[in-house]
């Protein structure tokens, strides 16, 4: 097992590590750039930079695993824990008060619910809930007929609009237990599997949508709930109305899109992530990751020396009802870091209007740019945008980033009454008369953040590794799963959760079951060049009309890889389209290397004489982004 990567608590008390030792913080957070930690051996105290500090782990602790790969039914009580906390998270200050009347209304005891709490904050994953796998794990106390028989029970006699009383469940269950000549579970058994089901799903299945939506919406505010910074957060895509140059020849390649993320409450700019990738899964996940972890070292990249003090995960996501928002993907990464994902309610277009007038603002601001497309054409005039075209992809977002961090930021919101920064600075550190939240954790394992927001499906191993679309990987720490057959139906192969970067396919990432962790699986034919996910499509699409009678396999997708690279530089005159998929392609692989290294991982030694664990419930990921190719100019 490897040790936890946990948040960074930035509060009183905590202990965190500075240069490899333990230190306590020893006084309430007041800047976001310094803090004043204690020697807890010598008892002296100095101020260390916040970036320089990380947590202070525990060997002991295990990891919980990824919430994918977790049973139903232990979710389902890491979701109940979760539940129980959820409004305590929720409060900018919370007090033992608050704490008591939590407990009270559960039946539980204090010390539990302050446990619950602490489990969550250390880790900010609700799979931290999730009990650890038993040495007799697979030997169930309820027979899988029982379950069923209880599940079916509890859906059409407790979950409907009749609104039954448990013990009419527990008759139900009873006569059909005699009915099959099989003992019924305890009628104890029965009401804990109702209690564990979320109060939401309850309110609605019994009293309807409306009803759930009003029992459990925000309180009113200017915005619904936005009382605090990361309270709730907005995103949203725009085309940005400039045209930029590729990096090799500096000619036209076409208008970027953005996707951003900001803070209702003080309007700050999270994160964003500008590419010439159409709005899909891949932009959104890039965005929240960008928008979760701390900026410094991403500014230092960028050579911009104003601080931009965002970080955190945002207690709700507030997004419209395009298909990327209501996608697998984030609503999983969601459930996995205690996140409520809401949606834009239908004919309420003041919802979204914070977002939607930054992302004007912001394009008003691009229009003094060189290659401006301007609003419109009558607004464009004889102005010739690719003409006058000058910064590429790289250049323009360290422009658009000190747009947002020294101009944006520091300029006076005419909502807000003061600058964003102020008002962050104001709901994070407080003021004389009013505290504030505290600093918010930081996220430490950047890679495990980039994992969880990365589209997965699931695999089997054979004995030439792993295939995806119809390409091999290969590596040493899949033997030990060649031809693993599921436990429980030994029948069948046994299924393994993978993920990948659709910017560059030449590696997967593979998640070992036993060790509870990810390795990066390279191509088995390791001198295929990298390629992206729309590359690929592109690659397949041409095999397929040279050769309609063939089965597609990997040595004809390279072979149209080829042909279609050669076509391409064989053009008299490489079209705007062509340039922007070389761009997307050369930006994209690079970027993806950046932080997911393509040189897998060794393989660690695997327990002696372990049993494989029983299979998990593994919901393959069902809405990958198209990845659909450019329109012709």
């Amino acid at each position: 097992m490897k040790d936890l990567s946990p948040r960074l608590i930035l509060e009183y008390g905590s202990d965190v590590a500075y240069r490899g030792r333990r230190y306590v913080i020893c006084q309430q957070p007041s800047d976001f750039s310094a803090i004043s930690i204690k020697d807890p051996e010598s008892g002296a105290i100095f101020q260390a930079a916040v970036a320089e500090l990380s947590p202070y782990v525990e060997k002991s602790k295990a990891s919980p695993g990824d919430l994918a790969t977790i049973p139903e039914k232990r979710a389902a009580e890491a979701n109940y824990k979760y539940e129980v906390i959820k409004p305590l998270l929720n409060m900018a200050k919370r007090t033992s008060a608050d704490v008591v009347a939590q407990a009270t209304k559960y039946g539980l005891s204090r010390s539990a619910v302050y446990q619950w709490l602490q489990e969550f904050d250390r880790i900010g994953k609700v799979s931290v809930f999730v009990r650890k796998t038993r040495k007799d794990a697979g030997k169930k106390k309820i027979p899988k007929q029982l379950e069923e028989i209880i599940s079916d029970a509890i859906k059409t006699q407790y979950l409907t609009k009749q609104k039954k009383k448990p013990s009419a469940v527990i008759i139900e269950i009873e006569r059909i237990c005699k009915k099959l000549e099989i003992d019924p579970p305890h009628p104890n058994t029965v009401r804990s599997r109702i209690r564990q089901i979320n109060a939401y799903e309850k309110k609605k299945s019994r009293e309807g949508n409306k009803a759930a939506r009003d029992a459990y919406a925000p309180h009113k505010s200017e915005f619904p709930g936005a009382d605090f910074p990361l309270s709730v957060v907005q995103v949203d895509h725009t085309p940005l109305d400039i045209i930029l140059v590729d990096d090799a020849h500096r000619q036209p390649i076409g208008r970027p899109w953005l996707t951003l993320l900001i803070d209702v409450y003080s309007r700050m700019i999270l994160g964003f992530y500008i590419s010439f990738d159409p709005p899909g899964n891949l932009s959104l996940g890039l965005c929240l990751t960008h928008a979760f972890l701390p900026k410094e070292n991403w500014l230092a990249k960028h050579n911009i020396d104003t601080p931009w003090p965002c970080w955190g995960t945002p207690r709700t996501i507030h997004a419209d009802n395009a298909k990327e928002f209501r996608g697998n993907m984030l609503q999983q990464a969601c459930k996995e870091y205690g996140i409520d994902l809401e949606w834009r309610p239908v004919a309420t277009p003041h919802y979204g209007a914070h977002i939607e007038r930054l992302l004007g603002t912001l394009n008003r601001e691009i229009h003094n740019a060189p290659g401006t497309t301007f609003s419109n054409l009558k607004e464009r005039g004889e102005y010739d945008s690719d003409k006058e075209s000058a910064m590429t992809l790289t250049e323009f977002e360290r422009w658009f980033a000190i747009l947002c961090v020294e101009v944006y930021h520091q300029r006076p919101h005419s909502q807000l009454g003061m600058p964003p920064i102020a008002k962050w600075q104001e709901g994070i550190l407080g003021t004389k008369t009013s505290p504030g939240t505290g600093l918010p954790p930081r996220i430490t394992d950047e890679l495990r953040l980039k994992l969880d927001l990365m589209p997965f499906d699931t695999r089997t191993v054979q004995h030439y590794g792993i295939v995806w679309d119809h390409i091999q990987y290969q590596h040493d720490v899949l033997r030990r799963w060649v031809n693993a057959t599921d436990p429980n139906s030994p029948k069948n192969k046994r299924q393994f959760l993978c993920r990948r970067d659709p910017r560059d396919i030449s590696v997967i990432w593979f998640y070992d079951p036993e060790l509870e962790d990810y390795f990066a699986i390279p191509y088995r034919n390791t001198s295929r060049p990298a390629i992206s996910l729309w590359e690929l499509r592109a690659a397949e699409s041409r095999a397929k009309q040279e050769r309609p009678d063939f089965p597609i396999e990997e040595d004809l997708i390279f072979q149209a890889y080829d042909k279609l690279r050669e076509i391409e530089d064989n053009a008299k005159t490489m079209t705007k389209k062509v340039r922007r998929s070389r761009e997307r392609s050369r930006v994209g692989i690079n970027n993806a290397r950046a932080h997911i290294p393509p040189i897998s991982p060794k393989a660690k030694p695997h327990p002696s004489q372990s049993k494989a664990p029983p299979a998990r419930v593994i919901k393959p990921f069902e809405d990958m982004d198209d990845m659909q190719g450019d329109d012709d100019d």
